[in-house]
């Protein structure tokens, strides 16, 4: 039987795991072996804003060994991701750079957005009777040292995603100061956390039932796997739930680490991630607690295998991505039908002049999310869309895309209305993320002129937000993209709109985009 081996590191906030994967399309994925090394990098992050040099060297030593097992593995592929201990480091360059020098390993710093989506397709790769569950109102907990993703689905539609920054090694060593000093440690967690939360209650949860809640893995919820009796569904009522987690709260760091068989630093943060738990579960009123005993490790291998076309899940994650843009744009008020006209234009320009541009799916979705949310400031500021659009794009995580990719649309949705100037297109990403994609900095901007030239002539066509051109044919005829419609009626103002955009169009593609009107007899 053919199969791939595929290693997948994580480097977390406070443990660094490797994970050996065979890979194949009739036995799916499958785990042969596992190494986990407890490191707390995120207490350097989080704590001195950097990582020290004596981290560095043990995270090199670490990393070098897991280069020697891949190699006794002869791993055909892997994949290296960071998430918030590594990106929120002032010296994030410079590790990144010594692990390349001193152990060959690329290394992709993920963003929040980025590494929330592996965890959620962990879930999905795992789970067989995943997409019933979601159809049902069912929130996603992921938590971490860093911080914690809620994402909620109603009726297998994904209805919003949001982090926030209130991990467990956070917590932890936010209130180390002050632990020794009081009775009421688990009060002051709940107020930190709870404080945090009430605002995304108010906005998500008024009137919405949370039935089931999926936790994604940390050091409690290995715990409770370890020892739940329900191996089979991996689910637990939520009585059986607070019945852990007074075990845990009544019980010292250092009783823990000895009954469960766990590490010090590793039952240090049992008790903040209970209670963190134990406020979401509390605020969502959810009956039923789902701990699959995943970990990013195994997204990293789907997405893998989804990309070598070794595995081909049920479930629609683009959908997912799409749907996170959707609510976004309900949320900023968009004007849903110029949006459906626009999407239907857009995509037929895009795919009529696909030999021309080369771009391909991926580059595709985000013209999708540029299209659905290209006038979101107008909720802002009438006055100035354009600036408005990017903030709010930029302020606003989107499960799935890159931090790249969001400043991609962001730009693009931005210079659908400024003069486009290639000097001062604004890019935030390193330079690191940009070789790890393979795109320089000149081939980024240049892909954000082809999206715009898009956008920008297709919004021209529904300049009254009348759908008066949604039905047209578009095909290629010598150096001309000849558009051709139906409509019967008055489109001076779109032809005139359509005229003043066409030679940005000619500019990036070089044809002319030309529009006729078909006259009936």
């Amino acid at each position: 039987m053919q199969y791939s081996t595929f290693a997948a590191i994580d480097i977390g906030s406070y443990d660094v795991i490797l994970e050996i994967f065979e890979i194949s399309k009739k036995q799916g994925i499958r785990s042969v072996d596992k190494i986990c090394h407890r490191m707390e990098l995120g207490k350097d992050t989080y704590t001195l804003g950097k990582i020290r040099p004596e981290m560095e060297e043990e995270l090199c030593r670490v990393l070098a060994d897991f280069v020697r097992i891949m190699e006794g593995y002869r791993v055909d592929a892997y994949r290296a991701m960071a998430s918030s201990a590594i990106s929120e480091a002032a010296n994030s360059l410079y590790v990144l750079g010594k692990i390349r020098q001193l152990t060959g390993l690329s290394v992709t710093v993920l963003s929040n957005s980025e590494q929330r989506f592996l965890g959620y397709k962990a879930l999905a790769a795992m789970e067989d009777n995943f997409n019933k569950v979601i159809e049902k109102g069912t929130a996603i907990l992921d938590l971490d040292g860093g911080s914690f993703q809620i994402s909620l689905f109603d009726k297998d539609a994904l209805v919003t995603t949001q982090n926030i920054r209130m991990g467990s090694l956070r917590v932890r060593e936010r209130l180390a100061g002050i632990q020794s000093e009081t009775e009421h440690y688990e009060e002051m967690v709940e107020e930190l956390i709870w404080n945090e939360v009430s605002s995304f209650k108010k906005m998500y949860l008024k009137d919405r039932k949370i039935e089931n809640i999926m936790l994604i893995g940390d050091v409690f919820t290995d715990s409770v796997y370890q020892n739940i009796e329900e191996k089979t569904t991996k689910i637990i009522s939520r009585e059986n739930f607070n019945t852990w987690y007074e075990k845990i709260i009544r019980q010292s760091p250092m009783e823990l680490a000895v009954k469960l068989g766990i590490p010090l630093e590793n039952a240090s943060l049992m008790y903040p991630s209970a209670v963190i738990y134990k406020c979401l579960i509390d605020m969502m009123e959810a009956e039923h607690v789902w701990i699959p005993g995943v970990h990013m490790t195994r997204g990293i291998a789907y997405e893998y295998a989804e990309q070598m076309k070794l595995q081909k899940g049920s479930h629609n994650f683009e959908n997912d991505i799409l749907m996170a843009a959707k609510n976004i744009g309900k949320r900023y008020a968009v004007n849903r039908p110029h949006v459906q006209n626009l999407e239907m234009t857009a995509l037929a320009m895009f795919d009529a002049t696909k030999k021309m541009h080369g771009m391909k799916e991926r580059e595709r979705l985000l013209l999708r999310m540029a299209v659905m949310l290209h006038d979101v400031g107008k909720y802002i500021s009438l006055n100035n869309v354009a600036d408005s659009s990017y903030n709010i794009i930029m302020s606003t995580e989107i499960i799935g895309l890159s931090h790249l990719e969001r400043e991609i649309i962001a730009n693009v949705v931005r210079y659908n209305i400024r003069d486009f100037d290639y000097d001062k297109v604004q890019l935030e990403t390193q330079v690191h993320q940009e070789e790890d994609i393979g795109m320089s900095r000149n081939a980024i901007t240049i892909l954000i002129a082809k999206l715009t030239a898009i956008l920008r002539l297709a919004n021209s066509m529904d300049r009254s937000h009348r759908g008066k051109l949604v039905d047209c044919r578009m095909a290629i005829r010598e150096n001309e993209l000849v558009i051709t419609t139906g409509y019967p009626g008055n489109m001076a103002l779109e032809a005139a709109s359509f005229e003043q955009k066409a030679d940005f169009f000619e500019e990036i593609f070089g044809v002319r985009p030309v529009l006729k009107q078909k006259r009936r007899v």
